[in-house]
């Protein structure tokens, strides 16, 4: 579950970070936030003015800090067991996140590759086959350019295998039987 953590510096001002813990809120009022981001905005600042109009000697209090869930919590991502799941640039990492211990397997393809469009539903049977890997597609158009180019990606189809967020494997060209050994090599070697 992916949130944001809001927490007030010394010098008063407000930098976030992601937490994927999902823990509740700790503010002084010890109050759960909604799963509404504005509402929970607004709830903070109402805190925050509280705190600051309060008889505390300090300010900004330290031990003010609010988890304000994001929208990915309320929408999406999410990736289904079983099925190929298309990310985008601004998907991807959420899921790779969230996706834990699994191993997940990410098709690097673009719309005009012939190899990209055969090896797909022989992709989509291994989504069904492995119960335990989360499987990824990206389509590398001018919009995800960046993630791909993030990723290292030369040629496509490009399968890149992550294990707990780092790229441990990687297969380029359709090449079934090298994606299904290195499929194999990661889940066992966990």
């Amino acid at each position: 579950m992916a949130s944001i953590q809001f927490t007030l510096s010394p010098t008063s001002s407000i930098r976030s970070s992601p937490s994927f813990a999902g823990s509740p809120c700790n503010t002084p009022s010890t109050s759960q936030y909604s799963s509404t981001p504005h509402k929970d905005l607004i709830l903070l600042l109402q805190a925050l003015v509280k705190a600051k109009n309060s008889d505390q000697e300090e300010w900004p209090p330290r031990n003010l800090v609010s988890t304000v869930r994001s929208s990915l919590d309320t929408a999406g991502p999410n990736s289904a067991v079983g099925q190929v799941t298309e990310v985008t640039k601004d998907t991807f990492w959420a899921i790779v996140n969230s996706a834990g211990d699994k191993t997940v397997v990410l098709d690097m393809y673009t719309q005009w590759c012939g190899p990209c469009k055969l090896i797909a539903p022989k992709y989509k049977e291994l989504s069904q086959k492995y119960d335990d890997v989360v499987f990824l597609k990206l389509d590398c158009n001018q919009e995800n350019k960046p993630l791909a180019k993030e990723l290292g990606i030369k040629v496509v189809p490009t399968f890149k295998i992550l294990k707990q967020g780092k790229i441990v494997k990687e297969v380029t060209g359709a090449k079934l039987d090298n994606l299904v050994i290195a499929i194999e090599g990661v889940r066992s070697a966990s």
